[in-house]
């Protein structure tokens, strides 16, 4: 008996011990929605930022026959490094490709500085990370004044590497990406070439769970029908839930808000007869934000495919198409802002991931540029993205549409 007694005492000491070692759970009763606060300016830029975002969307999507999925704020950002090193027509065909005035150069750093600040701190159940940095050919210099607006404004980091030794640097550059991609963008270049002046790159990387999960129970494989007509296999996510939802003739669309519900994604499921070209066509930035205003709540029938799409993307002749051709033209392209050595964009390209389950999202973008050297209310709806969708991620308060993509269908 004795001996019985000290087994018990000692079994109750390891659960003891045990309970001890669980994962502690995270606290977020204090995880109030918090709105991003922006001067009226820079308001006004979030509003112009949109406007920008759906004609890249549009474009994007006319390029790209199968999945996608872009970053049009990743994309600001890029651009808006670039801006500041250019000078002339080449910083005027910018400005018209991103919607700004010549003159706001200044207004706009403000803005990115707000969002970079800010964006990353409004919900404490997600995780964002934008990151900027510069990789500068050790052999040419950057103008003082250029390396302090990316600084300050961007909170770029500014490396010297030896691009002769190709493989040290373009380890360094991918680490860059890997580390600030939590892994999920582990290449974004093959080599790194002695004739760039430098590489400019942003990342953004998000991670948040939807504010109601999915039960992982009601995810049932069912057909899903692409373009096209052809039927393929999804693992189908279902719930019923109270949603802001919304149709037109175009689309039915609804929002499904992470965390404290600064964050959210919109799906946005093209009519019957409709497309997603149709979609990206239709959509501007102005009657998007009163489609928002006109969301209402609904009971939601949802289904949901869960899925993951890996995407990259070269954004030379969109951009070009977009209004910016000088930028890749030698001896057109004037970047002198920058650096006396800048000649001209070699070339603009993204890549992205991002992963939909049962319990949120995990999204990631890196953009990067190489600068070449002189060389109905109330009803219950039914919710079925049993085809094609478009869908975004954005900020609530300011609208900024973080991420978009496109499902076709994929199989898992």
């Amino acid at each position: 008996m004795r001996h019985f007694a000290i087994v018990l005492t000692l079994l109750a000491i390891a659960l003891g011990c045990a309970s001890c070692e669980k994962e502690e759970v995270e606290d977020y009763s204090d995880n109030t929605f918090k709105k991003i606060e922006l001067t009226t300016r820079s308001a006004d830029l979030a509003q112009t930022g949109n406007t920008f975002a759906f004609n890249f969307i549009n474009r994007v999507n006319k390029a790209e026959k199968g999945d996608w999925f872009v970053s049009p704020l990743s994309m600001q950002f890029l651009l808006g490094m670039l801006l500041n090193g250019a000078n002339g027509q080449t910083a005027a065909e910018i400005c018209d490709v991103l919607g700004y005035g010549e003159d706001e150069v200044a207004a706009v750093n403000e803005f990115c500085l707000s969002m970079i600040r800010q964006l990353p701190d409004l919900d404490k159940q997600t995780k964002l990370a934008i990151a900027n940095a510069i990789f500068v050919n050790k052999n040419y210099a950057l103008r003082d004044r250029y390396k302090s607006v990316v600084s300050e404004y961007y909170d770029a980091q500014v490396t010297n590497a030896d691009f002769s030794k190709g493989s040290a640097t373009t380890k360094a550059i991918n680490k860059w990406c890997s580390d600030h991609t939590n892994g999920l963008i582990t290449k974004i270049i093959d080599n790194v070439s002695p004739q760039m002046l430098a590489y400019l790159l942003n990342a953004v990387y998000f991670k948040s769970q939807w504010k109601d999960k999915f039960n992982k129970g009601n995810t049932v494989k069912e057909s899903f029908t692409q373009e096209g007509g052809a039927s393929t296999t999804v693992q189908m996510m279902r719930t019923g839930k109270k949603f802001l939802y919304q149709d037109n003739d175009m689309f039915q669309a609804v929002r499904l808000p992470y965390g404290n519900g600064v964050f959210s994604m919109y799906v946005i499921l093209p009519a019957e007869g409709k497309t997603i070209s149709d979609v990206t066509g239709f959509i501007s930035g102005e009657n998007w934000k009163e489609f928002l205003r006109s969301m209402v709540m609904c009971d939601v029938d949802l289904w949901l495919p869960k899925f993951e799409t890996n995407f990259d993307i070269s954004l030379n002749k969109l951009l070009s198409d977009m209004g910016m051709p000088s930028s890749f033209i030698a001896g057109k392209a004037d970047f002198t802002a920058m650096s006396n050595s800048a000649m001209c964009l070699s070339f603009v390209k993204q890549k992205a991931a991002i992963k939909v389950d049962e319990d949120g999202t995990e999204a990631a973008v890196v953009s990067i540029t190489g600068m070449a050297t002189a060389a109905a209310p109330g009803q219950h709806v039914v919710f079925h993205a049993d085809h094609p969708f478009l869908y975004m991620i954005t900020e609530t308060t300011s609208g900024a549409i973080l991420f978009a993509g496109k499902y076709g269908g994929k199989a898992n």
